[in-house]
């Protein structure tokens, strides 16, 4: 008796998880991100095909699917007569038994759900296999260059903690000059914010303050060349590379601090706002920036120029060095000073070039009530777009925007950055 496919055993699998997530659990698993990191990264990711689904991409020959089904058929003699000549030598053949793995639904063609390999995948069809060669190489090139920069990052790691110890005061003092300027810039932001409601007091305390911490820095380092760079003198010895990134970045900070404490006494010369004018302040606060930009692209100057010209190199290497340095440098002074000179000519414009002083004709027939601060005008503004507010109000509103705050029309062009709300660069002028 002949058995067919409806007398076929089927083995009974119950699997608790899904494939994909037990290849994600085994891609994320903490002995592959101990060992290697960026390459269970880049799996994890799908750019590098995991270790999991190459293992199952490959099955042994007698492995079974527990998803399909077992078919088992007996070939006779007058069955085999009519096989291909090349199947006849086969073991399977010979032997008259053939053992079939297949899914239920085609006994012949694997489902696309079937796992296989990545270049099995790729070589299919006409001149796939070029395709698939060369994806593999890429992926194995990003593979092995994973593993290099893993084998790398220890050692690297070593490197910048003896670095970091041979430097230790360096780096502490630079994240500490650093924060400190952070906070200072909130301070100095809140301190505008308030207006009128300033206080003297404490103005003059944040003044002192920010004071005695630039004096304390420069007498700590009274010895190490940082005076001679504030006065556009080169210094004395020549400077190794990560001591003139020290000597740079430390004035560089100090300066923006010193430069506080004048706004702070603009702050308190323009304690009340509705007497004293708020653009007024505005536009002085944003020249005293805008002269500090110029100050610090200088301020770095002296310290490179000492650096290239080192004559340990020859005379002509290092002039060539020190007059490409000196050229590059004067393209970015060359638009400091512009921005300078658009911050002078800004200040000494009386008019508005986002509206004019309103009449009182158009202040009774807008209602005399600014939107902005609820209560009556003091100075209004007719804008180009015919609303009216406080001289004060829409200069402070004009310090973040560009359009009317209730038409939303482009009002204010683009010209000059305003630094009207007591804020300073946060970025360093390294060169």
């Amino acid at each position: 008796m002949e058995p067919n496919n409806a007398d076929a055993f089927r083995p009974s699998s119950s699997p608790s998880s899904s494939p994909s997530s037990r290849r994600i659990s085994g891609i994320l698993s903490p002995t592959n991100i101990i060992q290697a990191p960026l390459s269970a990264l880049l799996e994890y990711s799908g750019i590098l095909p995991s270790r999991s689904s190459n293992h199952h991409s490959h099955p042994a020959p007698d492995a079974v699917n527990n998803d399909g089904e077992v078919s088992i058929r007996i070939i006779g003699p007058a069955e085999q007569e009519q096989q291909p000549r090349e199947e006849q030598h086969s073991p399977s053949v010979a032997s008259g038994l053939v053992v079939g793995l297949a899914h239920s639904q085609n006994d012949a063609v694997l489902p696309s759900s079937s796992p296989r390999s990545d270049g099995a995948e790729e070589s299919t069809g006409p001149g796939g296999d070029g395709v698939g060669r060369d994806s593999s190489y890429q992926r194995y090139d990003i593979q092995h260059a994973a593993r290099w920069i893993e084998q790398v990052l220890p050692f690297s790691l070593l490197l910048l903690v003896v670095f970091i110890r041979q430097h230790l005061q360096g780096f502490f003092v630079t994240i500490w000059i650093a924060a400190v300027l952070f906070k200072s810039n909130d301070i100095m932001r809140k301190q505008t914010a308030l207006k009128g409601e300033r206080k003297i007091p404490v103005l003059i305390g944040i003044s002192v303050g920010f004071a005695l911490h630039v004096v304390g820095v420069y007498w700590w380092y009274q010895n190490d060349d940082l005076m001679y760079p504030l006065i556009m003198l080169p210094p004395k010895e020549i400077p190794p590379f990560w001591h003139a990134i020290f000597i740079i970045m430390v004035n560089d900070t100090l300066v923006r601090q010193a430069a506080m404490v004048v706004k702070c006494m603009l702050l308190m010369y323009y304690k009340n706002s509705r007497g004293r004018n708020y653009r007024k302040q505005g536009q002085m606060l944003t020249l005293v920036e805008y002269l500090l930009l110029l100050y610090r692209a200088l301020l770095p100057t002296p310290v490179w120029y000492r650096f290239f010209l080192n004559k340990e190199y020859g005379s002509l290497f290092s002039s060539l060095m020190t007059g490409l340095y000196l050229t590059f440098k004067l393209t970015s002074v060359v638009e400091k000073v512009q921005s300078f000179f658009a911050a002078i000519k800004a200040l000494s414009r009386k008019e508005m070039h986002y509206g004019a002083y309103a009449t009182s004709e158009q202040v009774n027939a807008a209602g005399d009530l600014c939107a902005i601060c609820q209560e009556k005008m003091h100075a209004p503004i007719l804008l180009r777009c015919k609303h009216i507010f406080c001289e004060d109000c829409v200069s402070e509103w004009f310090e973040r925007e560009r359009t009317c705050p209730l038409c939303m029309a482009l009002v204010k062009p683009a010209d000059l950055r305003s630094f009207g709300d007591g804020s300073t660069s946060l970025f360093f002028q390294l060169f």
